[in-house]
Protein backbone atom coordinates (compact mmCIF):
# COMPACT_ATOMS: atom_id res chain seq x y z
CA UNK A 1 0.00 0.00 0.00
CA UNK A 2 1.28 3.45 -0.84
CA UNK A 3 1.99 5.87 2.00
CA UNK A 4 -0.71 8.54 2.24
CA UNK A 5 1.81 11.01 3.63
CA UNK A 6 4.01 10.57 0.55
CA UNK A 7 1.05 11.19 -1.75
CA UNK A 8 0.26 14.39 0.17
CA UNK A 9 3.85 15.54 0.02
CA UNK A 10 4.51 14.91 -3.68
CA UNK A 11 1.45 13.73 -5.61
CA UNK A 12 2.92 14.59 -9.00
CA UNK A 13 5.89 12.27 -8.55
CA UNK A 14 3.52 9.45 -7.59
CA UNK A 15 1.35 10.17 -10.63
CA UNK A 16 4.39 10.17 -12.91
CA UNK A 17 5.57 6.81 -11.52
CA UNK A 18 2.11 5.29 -11.85
CA UNK A 19 1.81 6.63 -15.39
CA UNK A 20 4.70 4.31 -16.34
CA UNK A 21 2.26 1.44 -15.80
CA UNK A 22 0.25 2.65 -18.82
CA UNK A 23 -3.03 3.01 -16.91
CA UNK A 24 -4.52 6.50 -16.92
CA UNK A 25 -6.98 5.72 -14.12
CA UNK A 26 -4.33 5.76 -11.40
CA UNK A 27 -3.76 9.52 -11.64
CA UNK A 28 -7.45 10.17 -11.00
CA UNK A 29 -7.33 7.78 -8.03
CA UNK A 30 -4.48 9.79 -6.50
CA UNK A 31 -6.53 12.97 -6.87
CA UNK A 32 -9.54 11.25 -5.33
CA UNK A 33 -7.70 9.94 -2.30
CA UNK A 34 -6.19 13.38 -1.65
CA UNK A 35 -9.63 14.99 -1.95
CA UNK A 36 -11.13 12.55 0.55
CA UNK A 37 -8.11 13.05 2.78
CA UNK A 38 -8.65 16.84 2.72
CA UNK A 39 -12.29 16.34 3.74
CA UNK A 40 -11.16 14.07 6.56
CA UNK A 41 -8.51 16.49 7.79
CA UNK A 42 -10.95 19.40 7.80
CA UNK A 43 -13.41 17.28 9.78
CA UNK A 44 -10.71 16.35 12.30
CA UNK A 45 -9.73 20.00 12.76
CA UNK A 46 -13.37 20.96 13.28
CA UNK A 47 -13.89 18.15 15.80
CA UNK A 48 -10.84 19.28 17.75
CA UNK A 49 -12.17 22.84 17.85
CA UNK A 50 -15.63 21.66 18.92
CA UNK A 51 -14.14 19.52 21.66
CA UNK A 52 -12.16 22.48 22.87
CA UNK A 53 -15.36 24.53 22.94
CA UNK A 54 -17.21 21.70 24.72
CA UNK A 55 -14.57 21.61 27.45
CA UNK A 56 -14.91 25.36 27.92
CA UNK A 57 -18.71 25.14 28.07
CA UNK A 58 -18.58 22.23 30.50
CA UNK A 59 -16.38 24.22 32.85
CA UNK A 60 -18.66 27.25 32.55
CA UNK A 61 -21.78 25.15 33.24
CA UNK A 62 -20.11 23.78 36.35
CA UNK A 63 -19.25 27.27 37.56
CA UNK A 64 -22.77 28.59 36.95
CA UNK A 65 -24.33 25.65 38.81
CA UNK A 66 -22.01 26.18 41.75
CA UNK A 67 -22.99 29.84 41.87
CA UNK A 68 -26.71 29.12 41.43
CA UNK A 69 -26.86 30.82 38.06
CA UNK A 70 -29.00 29.55 35.12
CA UNK A 71 -27.05 27.36 32.63
CA UNK A 72 -29.79 26.03 30.36
CA UNK A 73 -28.62 28.00 27.31
CA UNK A 74 -25.09 26.62 27.59
CA UNK A 75 -26.41 23.09 28.17
CA UNK A 76 -28.42 23.32 24.94
CA UNK A 77 -25.31 24.56 23.14
CA UNK A 78 -23.28 21.66 24.57
CA UNK A 79 -25.83 19.16 23.26
CA UNK A 80 -25.63 20.78 19.85
CA UNK A 81 -21.85 20.58 19.94
CA UNK A 82 -22.07 16.88 20.84
CA UNK A 83 -24.40 16.21 17.92
CA UNK A 84 -22.08 18.02 15.56
CA UNK A 85 -19.07 16.03 16.82
CA UNK A 86 -20.97 12.78 16.21
CA UNK A 87 -21.76 13.86 12.65
CA UNK A 88 -18.14 14.76 11.98
CA UNK A 89 -16.91 11.51 13.52
CA UNK A 90 -19.10 9.69 10.99
CA UNK A 91 -17.52 11.74 8.19
CA UNK A 92 -14.04 10.87 9.48
CA UNK A 93 -14.87 7.17 9.75
CA UNK A 94 -16.37 7.11 6.25
CA UNK A 95 -13.35 8.99 4.89
CA UNK A 96 -10.97 6.51 6.51
CA UNK A 97 -12.77 3.64 4.80
CA UNK A 98 -12.74 5.40 1.43
CA UNK A 99 -9.05 6.24 1.72
CA UNK A 100 -8.14 2.66 2.59
CA UNK A 101 -10.25 1.30 -0.27
CA UNK A 102 -8.60 3.64 -2.78
CA UNK A 103 -5.08 2.93 -1.50
CA UNK A 104 -5.71 -0.82 -1.67
CA UNK A 105 -6.61 -0.34 -5.34
CA UNK A 106 -3.42 1.54 -6.20
CA UNK A 107 -0.40 -0.53 -7.30
CA UNK A 108 3.15 -0.03 -6.12
CA UNK A 109 5.33 2.68 -7.64
CA UNK A 110 7.89 1.27 -10.11
CA UNK A 111 11.52 2.01 -9.33
CA UNK A 112 13.14 4.65 -11.52
CA UNK A 113 15.15 2.07 -13.48
CA UNK A 114 12.02 0.19 -14.55
CA UNK A 115 11.27 1.04 -18.20
CA UNK A 116 7.85 2.49 -19.02
CA UNK A 117 5.38 0.80 -21.33
CA UNK A 118 3.88 -2.64 -21.71
CA UNK A 119 5.19 -6.15 -22.33
CA UNK A 120 6.78 -5.15 -25.63
CA UNK A 121 9.11 -2.81 -23.70
CA UNK A 122 10.58 -5.55 -21.49
CA UNK A 123 14.38 -5.45 -21.58
CA UNK A 124 16.73 -8.42 -21.95
CA UNK A 125 19.35 -8.34 -19.20
CA UNK A 126 21.35 -11.51 -19.88
CA UNK A 127 21.13 -14.94 -21.46
CA UNK A 128 22.70 -18.18 -20.29
CA UNK A 129 23.56 -21.31 -22.25
CA UNK A 130 22.87 -22.21 -25.83
CA UNK A 131 19.66 -23.56 -27.36
CA UNK A 132 19.88 -27.27 -28.01
CA UNK A 133 19.85 -28.36 -31.68
CA UNK A 134 18.16 -31.54 -32.82
CA UNK A 135 18.70 -33.68 -35.94
CA UNK A 136 14.94 -34.25 -35.86
CA UNK A 137 11.83 -32.19 -35.23
CA UNK A 138 11.49 -31.93 -31.41
CA UNK A 139 8.17 -33.00 -29.95
CA UNK A 140 6.07 -30.86 -27.61
CA UNK A 141 5.91 -32.00 -24.00
CA UNK A 142 2.32 -33.23 -24.17
CA UNK A 143 3.28 -35.75 -26.84
CA UNK A 144 6.37 -36.78 -24.91
CA UNK A 145 4.49 -37.02 -21.62
CA UNK A 146 1.72 -39.13 -23.11
CA UNK A 147 4.17 -41.44 -24.86
CA UNK A 148 6.19 -41.88 -21.68
CA UNK A 149 3.04 -42.59 -19.66
CA UNK A 150 3.80 -39.80 -17.17
CA UNK A 151 1.26 -37.13 -18.16
CA UNK A 152 -2.46 -37.94 -18.10
CA UNK A 153 -4.35 -34.77 -19.02
CA UNK A 154 -7.72 -36.44 -19.85
CA UNK A 155 -8.07 -38.05 -16.40
CA UNK A 156 -6.96 -34.89 -14.64
CA UNK A 157 -9.69 -33.03 -16.52
CA UNK A 158 -12.21 -35.76 -15.73
CA UNK A 159 -11.81 -35.41 -11.96
CA UNK A 160 -11.30 -31.65 -11.72
CA UNK A 161 -11.84 -29.96 -15.09
CA UNK A 162 -9.36 -28.52 -17.57
CA UNK A 163 -6.22 -26.96 -16.18
CA UNK A 164 -5.64 -29.64 -13.53
CA UNK A 165 -2.93 -31.97 -14.92
CA UNK A 166 -2.28 -35.45 -13.57
CA UNK A 167 1.27 -36.81 -13.38
CA UNK A 168 1.85 -40.56 -13.13
CA UNK A 169 4.67 -42.87 -12.07
CA UNK A 170 8.05 -41.36 -13.05
CA UNK A 171 6.35 -38.05 -13.83
CA UNK A 172 5.16 -37.74 -10.23
CA UNK A 173 8.58 -38.84 -8.94
CA UNK A 174 10.32 -36.34 -11.20
CA UNK A 175 8.24 -33.49 -9.85
CA UNK A 176 8.81 -34.60 -6.24
CA UNK A 177 12.52 -34.92 -6.97
CA UNK A 178 12.66 -31.42 -8.43
CA UNK A 179 11.02 -29.98 -5.31
CA UNK A 180 13.55 -31.75 -3.05
CA UNK A 181 16.44 -30.68 -5.29
CA UNK A 182 15.42 -27.02 -5.14
CA UNK A 183 14.65 -26.99 -1.41
CA UNK A 184 18.03 -28.57 -0.65
CA UNK A 185 19.80 -26.04 -2.87
CA UNK A 186 18.15 -23.02 -1.27
CA UNK A 187 18.52 -24.23 2.32
CA UNK A 188 22.01 -25.76 2.18
CA UNK A 189 23.71 -23.33 -0.22
CA UNK A 190 21.68 -20.11 -0.15
CA UNK A 191 20.87 -19.92 3.56
CA UNK A 192 17.06 -20.06 3.49
CA UNK A 193 14.93 -21.47 6.31
CA UNK A 194 12.56 -24.16 5.09
CA UNK A 195 8.89 -23.82 6.03
CA UNK A 196 5.92 -26.11 5.67
CA UNK A 197 3.05 -23.70 5.30
CA UNK A 198 -0.78 -23.85 5.36
CA UNK A 199 -2.45 -24.01 1.96
CA UNK A 200 -5.53 -22.07 3.09
CA UNK A 201 -5.26 -18.46 4.26
CA UNK A 202 -7.48 -15.71 5.59
CA UNK A 203 -8.70 -12.69 3.66
CA UNK A 204 -6.38 -10.52 5.78
CA UNK A 205 -3.39 -12.52 4.56
CA UNK A 206 -4.46 -12.13 0.92
CA UNK A 207 -4.86 -8.38 1.42
CA UNK A 208 -1.43 -8.21 3.07
CA UNK A 209 0.42 -9.36 -0.04
CA UNK A 210 -1.80 -7.55 -2.56
CA UNK A 211 -3.85 -10.45 -3.94
CA UNK A 212 -7.01 -8.84 -2.58
CA UNK A 213 -9.05 -6.97 -3.50
CA UNK A 214 -7.45 -6.71 -6.96
CA UNK A 215 -7.30 -10.42 -7.86
CA UNK A 216 -10.38 -11.84 -6.15
CA UNK A 217 -11.75 -13.20 -9.44
CA UNK A 218 -8.50 -15.06 -10.15
CA UNK A 219 -8.41 -16.76 -6.74
CA UNK A 220 -10.24 -19.72 -5.22
CA UNK A 221 -12.42 -19.12 -2.13
CA UNK A 222 -13.93 -21.80 0.10
CA UNK A 223 -17.59 -21.02 0.77
CA UNK A 224 -18.06 -22.44 4.24
CA UNK A 225 -14.99 -21.04 5.99
CA UNK A 226 -14.18 -18.01 3.79
CA UNK A 227 -10.60 -19.19 3.48
CA UNK A 228 -8.63 -18.71 0.27
CA UNK A 229 -6.54 -21.39 -1.43
CA UNK A 230 -3.00 -20.06 -1.74
CA UNK A 231 -2.14 -18.68 -5.18
CA UNK A 232 1.50 -18.91 -4.06
CA UNK A 233 3.42 -19.66 -0.86
CA UNK A 234 4.31 -15.96 -0.89
CA UNK A 235 1.00 -15.24 0.85
CA UNK A 236 1.39 -17.25 4.07
CA UNK A 237 5.16 -16.77 4.27
CA UNK A 238 5.07 -12.98 3.87
CA UNK A 239 2.31 -12.77 6.49
CA UNK A 240 4.19 -14.82 9.11
CA UNK A 241 5.21 -11.71 11.05
CA UNK A 242 2.20 -9.56 10.24
CA UNK A 243 1.50 -6.98 12.98
CA UNK A 244 4.77 -7.83 14.73
CA UNK A 245 7.72 -5.58 15.49
CA UNK A 246 11.10 -7.11 14.63
CA UNK A 247 14.53 -5.99 15.75
CA UNK A 248 17.18 -4.89 13.28
CA UNK A 249 19.23 -7.95 14.29
CA UNK A 250 16.40 -10.17 13.05
CA UNK A 251 16.99 -8.99 9.49
CA UNK A 252 17.50 -10.24 6.92
CA UNK A 253 15.06 -13.16 7.16
CA UNK A 254 15.00 -15.67 4.31
CA UNK A 255 12.40 -18.37 3.87
CA UNK A 256 11.74 -21.06 1.29
CA UNK A 257 8.59 -23.13 1.06
CA UNK A 258 7.03 -25.62 -1.28
CA UNK A 259 3.29 -25.42 -1.96
CA UNK A 260 0.69 -26.28 -4.52
CA UNK A 261 -0.65 -23.06 -6.03
CA UNK A 262 -4.23 -22.44 -7.10
CA UNK A 263 -5.16 -19.77 -9.66
CA UNK A 264 -8.36 -19.39 -11.64
CA UNK A 265 -6.63 -16.96 -14.03
CA UNK A 266 -9.88 -15.36 -15.11
CA UNK A 267 -9.64 -13.96 -18.62
CA UNK A 268 -6.82 -16.30 -19.65
CA UNK A 269 -9.07 -18.80 -21.46
CA UNK A 270 -7.64 -19.99 -24.75
CA UNK A 271 -4.17 -18.56 -24.13
CA UNK A 272 -1.38 -21.17 -24.11
CA UNK A 273 -3.67 -23.74 -22.51
CA UNK A 274 -2.25 -26.91 -24.07
CA UNK A 275 -0.39 -29.37 -21.87
CA UNK A 276 1.32 -27.76 -18.88
CA UNK A 277 1.68 -24.27 -20.29
CA UNK A 278 -1.19 -22.71 -18.32
CA UNK A 279 -2.84 -24.59 -15.48
CA UNK A 280 -5.02 -23.82 -12.46
CA UNK A 281 -3.08 -25.96 -9.98
CA UNK A 282 0.69 -26.27 -9.99
CA UNK A 283 3.60 -26.85 -7.61
CA UNK A 284 6.18 -24.22 -6.80
CA UNK A 285 9.13 -23.60 -4.51
CA UNK A 286 9.00 -20.02 -3.25
CA UNK A 287 11.73 -17.73 -1.91
CA UNK A 288 10.73 -14.87 0.41
CA UNK A 289 12.95 -12.26 2.04
CA UNK A 290 12.52 -9.61 4.72
CA UNK A 291 15.18 -6.92 4.27
CA UNK A 292 16.06 -3.45 5.53
CA UNK A 293 15.13 -0.73 3.04
CA UNK A 294 18.74 0.12 2.18
CA UNK A 295 19.52 -3.51 1.22
CA UNK A 296 16.42 -4.49 -0.69
CA UNK A 297 17.60 -3.51 -4.15
CA UNK A 298 20.85 -5.44 -3.73
CA UNK A 299 18.85 -8.34 -2.32
CA UNK A 300 16.83 -8.48 -5.53
CA UNK A 301 20.01 -9.21 -7.49
CA UNK A 302 20.95 -11.94 -5.00
CA UNK A 303 17.49 -13.50 -5.09
CA UNK A 304 17.47 -13.56 -8.88
CA UNK A 305 20.90 -15.19 -9.04
CA UNK A 306 19.75 -17.84 -6.56
CA UNK A 307 16.80 -18.74 -8.78
CA UNK A 308 19.10 -18.82 -11.81
CA UNK A 309 21.32 -21.42 -10.15
CA UNK A 310 18.49 -23.96 -10.46
CA UNK A 311 18.40 -23.54 -14.23
CA UNK A 312 22.18 -23.59 -14.52
CA UNK A 313 22.48 -26.82 -12.51
CA UNK A 314 19.89 -28.38 -14.81
CA UNK A 315 21.71 -27.13 -17.92
CA UNK A 316 18.69 -25.30 -19.35
CA UNK A 317 18.99 -22.39 -21.76
CA UNK A 318 17.34 -19.31 -20.21
CA UNK A 319 17.25 -15.54 -20.22
CA UNK A 320 16.64 -12.82 -17.62
CA UNK A 321 14.28 -10.00 -18.52
CA UNK A 322 13.45 -6.83 -16.59
CA UNK A 323 9.72 -6.17 -16.83
CA UNK A 324 8.48 -2.83 -18.08
CA UNK A 325 6.13 -0.98 -15.75
CA UNK A 326 3.01 -1.92 -17.68
CA UNK A 327 3.88 -5.61 -17.36
CA UNK A 328 4.84 -5.33 -13.70
CA UNK A 329 2.92 -7.19 -11.01
CA UNK A 330 0.46 -5.12 -8.97
CA UNK A 331 2.55 -5.09 -5.78
CA UNK A 332 6.00 -5.10 -7.37
CA UNK A 333 8.36 -2.15 -7.64
CA UNK A 334 10.74 -4.06 -9.93
CA UNK A 335 10.75 -7.58 -11.35
CA UNK A 336 13.17 -9.84 -13.17
CA UNK A 337 11.52 -12.68 -15.09
CA UNK A 338 13.47 -15.86 -15.72
CA UNK A 339 12.37 -17.40 -19.01
CA UNK A 340 13.52 -20.86 -20.08
CA UNK A 341 13.62 -21.98 -23.71
CA UNK A 342 11.28 -24.86 -24.57
CA UNK A 343 12.29 -26.20 -28.00
CA UNK A 344 9.23 -28.42 -28.51
CA UNK A 345 6.76 -25.54 -28.36
CA UNK A 346 9.39 -23.03 -29.51
CA UNK A 347 8.61 -20.55 -26.74
CA UNK A 348 10.31 -18.73 -23.91
CA UNK A 349 8.45 -19.81 -20.77
CA UNK A 350 8.46 -17.86 -17.54
CA UNK A 351 9.56 -20.09 -14.65
CA UNK A 352 10.25 -17.37 -12.07
CA UNK A 353 9.42 -13.77 -11.30
CA UNK A 354 11.84 -12.24 -8.80
CA UNK A 355 10.47 -9.04 -7.31
CA UNK A 356 11.19 -6.35 -4.76
CA UNK A 357 8.09 -4.80 -3.23
CA UNK A 358 9.81 -2.01 -1.25
CA UNK A 359 7.52 -1.23 1.73
CA UNK A 360 4.28 -1.80 -0.23
CA UNK A 361 3.41 -5.21 1.23
CA UNK A 362 4.86 -4.25 4.61
CA UNK A 363 2.39 -1.37 4.92
CA UNK A 364 -0.52 -3.64 4.03
CA UNK A 365 0.60 -6.36 6.45
CA UNK A 366 2.10 -4.02 9.09
CA UNK A 367 5.55 -5.60 8.94
CA UNK A 368 7.91 -3.38 10.93
CA UNK A 369 11.32 -3.39 12.57
CA UNK A 370 13.16 -1.15 15.05
CA UNK A 371 16.78 -0.28 14.28
CA UNK A 372 17.70 0.28 17.93
CA UNK A 373 15.96 0.62 21.31
CA UNK A 374 14.05 3.88 21.43
CA UNK A 375 14.12 4.35 17.65
CA UNK A 376 10.89 4.83 15.74
CA UNK A 377 9.62 1.61 14.07
CA UNK A 378 10.04 1.43 10.29
CA UNK A 379 8.42 -0.66 7.62
CA UNK A 380 10.76 -3.32 6.29
CA UNK A 381 11.03 -4.32 2.62
CA UNK A 382 9.82 -7.63 1.22
CA UNK A 383 10.98 -9.64 -1.78
CA UNK A 384 10.00 -12.93 -3.33
CA UNK A 385 10.71 -15.11 -6.29
CA UNK A 386 9.91 -18.55 -7.60
CA UNK A 387 12.77 -20.87 -7.04
CA UNK A 388 11.22 -22.35 -9.30
CA UNK A 389 7.69 -23.01 -10.60
CA UNK A 390 7.32 -26.63 -11.68
CA UNK A 391 5.02 -26.98 -14.74
CA UNK A 392 7.04 -24.99 -17.24
CA UNK A 393 10.29 -26.27 -15.74
CA UNK A 394 9.00 -29.78 -16.49
CA UNK A 395 8.13 -28.64 -20.02
CA UNK A 396 11.67 -27.38 -20.61
CA UNK A 397 13.26 -30.51 -19.16
CA UNK A 398 11.20 -32.92 -21.25
CA UNK A 399 11.57 -30.94 -24.46
CA UNK A 400 15.28 -30.12 -24.02
CA UNK A 401 16.47 -33.61 -23.10
CA UNK A 402 14.40 -35.67 -25.56
CA UNK A 403 15.93 -37.83 -28.23
CA UNK A 404 14.66 -39.15 -31.56
CA UNK A 405 13.08 -42.21 -29.93
CA UNK A 406 10.97 -39.90 -27.69
CA UNK A 407 12.97 -40.95 -24.61
CA UNK A 408 14.15 -38.30 -22.15
CA UNK A 409 17.49 -38.31 -20.32
CA UNK A 410 17.59 -36.36 -17.06
CA UNK A 411 20.42 -33.98 -16.10
CA UNK A 412 22.82 -35.53 -13.60
CA UNK A 413 21.76 -33.49 -10.49
CA UNK A 414 18.32 -35.13 -10.61
CA UNK A 415 19.47 -38.76 -10.71
CA UNK A 416 19.82 -39.10 -6.95
CA UNK A 417 16.54 -37.27 -6.30
CA UNK A 418 14.44 -39.35 -8.70
CA UNK A 419 16.16 -42.73 -8.60
CA UNK A 420 16.42 -42.89 -12.39
CA UNK A 421 18.36 -41.15 -15.14
CA UNK A 422 16.22 -41.80 -18.21
CA UNK A 423 12.55 -42.04 -19.19
CA UNK A 424 11.74 -44.59 -21.89
CA UNK A 425 8.49 -44.81 -23.93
Amino acid sequence: MLALQSLRHDPESAKAALAKRADEGYSAAVDEVLSVDETRRRAIAEVEELKRRRNEVSKEVGRLKREGEPAEELIVEMRSVGDKISQLDAVISSSDEKIRAILLGLPNLPLSEVPPGGEEENVLVREWGDPVSFPFSPRPHWELGEGLGILDLPRGAKVSGSGFPLLRREGARLQRGLVDFMIDLHTKEHGYEELRIPYLVTEESMVGTGQLPKFAEESYLTRRDALWLVPTAEVPVTNLYRDELLAADDLPMRFTAYSPCFRREAGAAGKDTRGLLRVHQFDKVELVRYETPERSREALEELTREAEVVLQRLGLHYRVVILAAGDLGFSSAMTYDLEVWAPGVEKWLEVSSCSVFTDYQARRANLRFRRAPGKKPEFLHTLNGSGLALPRLMVALLETYQDESAAVSLPEPLHAYTGFSRLEP
